[in-house]
């Protein structure tokens, strides 16, 4: 019985054994390409394209001769008007993280979809150059109709938050009340202050 256990926790165990040493035998780099355009619309009705990309190396081994590319940019749409589309070094360490950036311009108006950005980098243990694409961008709405933003100013405020009084309204809601409210009052005001000729009765004597 206890022969029968250990073989069968051994063919369990196995596989993982195998797995592992794989794992500790293929050092190599693995890099994590991350894509992001903003834009930015320019007052002379053309749309700015900021595009960053950072290369991540999450592997167990240094990555060489690294080469980004991200020339996949139509011409007759998008101008190139600072930095480059792509950026080499010459390497990139496990744990390490590398950035690059460029801007275009673009007076194309619609909608643009683009290409995910590659990258090619040497490993010592193998012969051809490796690569790796980045994440994919969503669809870019260059040069979009945007609906006018209202400004909140106070004129709007208020007609949000107070309610416009009607005084035929009022008046007509609560001008019998006030009528006999005033009305009480006189009356109040005359009962519990004397008569004039009352005091000047008392003054004489």
């Amino acid at each position: 019985m206890a022969i029968t256990r250990s073989s069968a926790l051994l063919s369990l165990l196995a596989p993982l054994l195998l797995l592992s040493s794989v794992g500790a035998s293929s050092d190599a780099p693995f890099l994590v390409v991350h894509k992001k355009v903003d834009l930015f619309r320019l007052k002379s009705g053309v749309e700015q394209v900021t595009v960053s990309i950072d290369v991540y190396n999450q592997g167990s081994a240094t990555a060489y001769d690294v080469i980004l590319n991200d020339d996949s940019w139509e011409k007759g749409t998008f101008d190139l008007v600072s930095g480059s589309t792509s950026k080499t070094w010459e390497k990139l360490e496990t744990g390490s993280i590398s950035s690059h950036s460029f801007v275009l311009e673009s007076k194309v108006k619609g909608l643009y979809h683009g290409s995910p950005a590659f990258v090619k980098f040497r490993v010592p243990s193998k012969s051809a150059l490796q690569e790796a694409y980045s994440t994919p961008i969503l669809p870019l709405d260059i040069l979009a109709d945007k609906p006018p933003l209202d400004k909140l100013n106070w004129s709007s405020f208020h007609s949000l938050y107070l309610p416009r009084v009607d005084s035929k309204k009022l008046v007509a809601k609560y001008g019998s009340l006030v009528s006999v409210l005033a009305i009480v009052g006189l009356f109040i005001y005359l009962v519990a202050s004397p008569p004039s000729a009352a005091k000047s009765s008392k003054k004489k004597r």
